[in-house]
Parts: C-alpha cells; sequence; structure tokens
C-alpha cells in the first residue's frame, strides 16, 4: 500500500520498519519538530524522523499540524491508500484523516476504551492491571473514539516498568498493524462502548515523587509506571534521587515513620511504607550522576539506617512519630 506514517517516539519504530519491510510504500513520514533535550538544551530530532532521513523517506514536520495549510497540501499530494498513525503526539485534522480512500488508522497501547490518551502504559500499571494490550482503530477528531479494527492482548509481567511494558507492546503493535493491513478490506468496524471508557491524561514530571504514606504495593506501582519517564523520585539531603527499580516486601510489619531507612544491605535499601510494610530500592540515580545499585550509593555513609527519604511535597515524615 502507498501511505503515509505519522509517528514521533522510539515506539513508533517497529511499525514503521515492519510496513517498510513488508514492502509498503512509505512516501512520507510526518513527525514533531526538534525539541530542545539534554543539558545543553540542543535541539533534538524525534527518533521516527532520524530513521526516516536514514531511509531516505521525506519528513514533514509540521508545529501545529491543525493550523498548517502547507502540511496539508504535502499531505494531499501523496495519494495515500491509507495513513497509519502510532503515537504521533497531535490530534489530527479531519481533513487529512479523510483523506485517503481507506481512511486512517491508529495503533493504540491499551485496550480500548479502556486508557484513552497519552500515557496508557504508565496508568496501567498504576492502576495495578494485570492485562493490557493493543488497539488497531479508524481515527476520527475525538481522543482515541474511533472504531475498533483489531486488537491484541498479553499479561502484564510481574516487575515489569513502563519502559518494559512499552517495548513489547511496540512489537506487539506492529505485528497488529500488519495483520490488520491484510484485512482491511474484510473488516467489519466495531463501535466502542463509551461508557466503559477511561482516561490516562499526561503525566507531570512532579507527579512522580514518591508518598511513602501509602502502601508499598502502590510504592512499587508508581516506581515502575514512572520508569524510565518522567521518572519516580525521592529527595534526600535536599537533592533527588530517582527510583529505577524496587520491590515491596512481604514479611512482618513494625511502626515507624513512612520514608524512614529501616536496613540498608546488599540487596537494597529498605524503606518503610505507610502499611508499615517495606519497599526495597535496589536500583537508583542520584542527582547529575549515572544510575547505580542502591548498595553502591550508600557506601562511604551516604545513606544509613534512620534517614528518612522525603516524599510527596518534600513532606519529612519522620515529624509524625
Amino acid at each position: 500500500m502507498r501511505l503515509v506514517f505519522f509517528g514521533s517516539p522510539e515506539a513508533a519504530l517497529p511499525s514503521l520498519a515492519a510496513l517498510l519491510g513488508e514492502g509498503h510504500a512509505v512516501e512520507l513520514v510526518v513527525t514533531q519538530p526538534d525539541r530542545p533535550s539534554g543539558r545543553g538544551r540542543r535541539l533534538t530530532a524525534a527518533p521516527v524522523k532520524r530513521f526516516a532521513l536514514e531511509r531516505s523517506i521525506p519528513v514533514l514536520q509540521p508545529e501545529r499540524i491543525r493550523k498548517d495549510p502547507a502540511a496539508f497540501e504535502k499531505i494531499r499530494d501523496v495519494r495515500a491508500d491509507i495513513h497509519v498513525v502510532v503515537a504521533y503526539g497531535q490530534i489530527i485534522p479531519a481533513s487529512i484523516i479523510d483523506l485517503p480512500r481507506l481512511h486512517s488508522i491508529n495503533v493504540h497501547f491499551s485496550l480500548l476504551p479502556r486508557y484513552r490518551g497519552a500515557c496508557p502504559v504508565q496508568w496501567a500499571l498504576l492502576n495495578g492491571e494485570e492485562r493490557t494490550g493493543i488497539t488497531v482503530f479508524r481515527l476520527n477528531e475525538k481522543m482515541d473514539e474511533g472504531e475498533v479494527l483489531s486488537t491484541a492482548e498479553t499479561d502484564i509481567r510481574a516487575g515489569e516498568t513502563a519502559g518494559e511494558l512499552e517495548d513489547r507492546l511496540s512489537q506487539l503493535g506492529a505485528e497488529l498493524l500488519l495483520d490488520t493491513l491484510a484485512r482491511i478490506d474484510t473488516i467489519v468496524p466495531v463501535p466502542q462502548d463509551h461508557e466503559r471508557a477511561t482516561l490516562a491524561p499526561k503525566l507531570r514530571k512532579e507527579d512522580g515523587i514518591i508518598d511513602w504514606t501509602v502502601e508499598a504495593a502502590l510504592v512499587d506501582r508508581r516506581v515502575r509506571a514512572f520508569t524510565p519517564r518522567p521518572s519516580a523520585y525521592v529527595l534526600f539531603k535536599e537533592r533527588r534521587l530517582i527510583l529505577l527499580k524496587g520491590t515491596a516486601l512481604a514479611g512482618p510489619k513494625n511502626e515507624g515513620a513512612p520514608g524512614e531507612v529501616v536496613v540498608v544491605r546488599r540487596e537494597g535499601i529498605d524503606v518503610r511504607c505507610g502499611d508499615q510494610a517495606l519497599y526495597r530500592i535496589q536500583r537508583l540515580q542520584p542527582e547529575n550522576k549515572g544510575p547505580m545499585d542502591a548498595f553502591s550509593f550508600s557506601l562511604n555513609g551516604r545513606i544509613r539506617p534512620s534517614d528518612v527519604l522525603m516524599g510527596r511535597r518534600g513532606e519529612d515524615y519522620s515529624s509524625r512519630r
């Protein structure tokens, strides 16, 4: 098929690569403009742009696609059979959605109508879901509300982070996309049940701060959901500690302040939570440094039992004793 591909992050790459590998003619890639990134705030191209340029595929980067007549003209001139959208990052207007004879389809990282929005993978983990999946649906101007063409389900693995789950879903989505395109002329679209819909809004950096007053299992969900981005973190000695990996521990409970370091051992740093259970930090990243295991961070007296890791709003829970 002759198509235009809309996508931006790394999670969109498996679908784009699969389309090319299957022999589809990707005539144009539409992606987000280059954005400042890193400590130097240098303009950085989206992964999809870099991938396309390496393969000599024309790239279009409208700042606001809904208000860009020139972008519309370039997309229309392709005369595509279909538009494929995977994590593009902008709302596409009906004038572009309806251009191809087969309209436009979207690969979404949840089982719609659950988790409509920008962060379906993170919200599935935050809410303790045991299963998730991919939905390919017919695009319209409303957020993830189009008719469903196909779905694929998968279990969420124990300890899986958002980054790990997204990697698996991106591969599953690429497979489902190819299967859907192969059957596109015979699929009967199914309307979504809007009464069952849930939302997965964008997460802010400040949302990642840990609240130690909740159960250890909920702390574990937040760390997994916010890894690798926008990151889960605490404050220690007025500096940010990003939590990269850990686990909620089963076992006897004892009284104490939430956020208090109970044990420091080679296996990690055990911190008391609101249900008096422990959360073991296994891997972390100090501010302005690289990732390391938690025990290495504890060496040289950097952290010891009775220290308090401040969480929500920088609150020192030790004052509650």
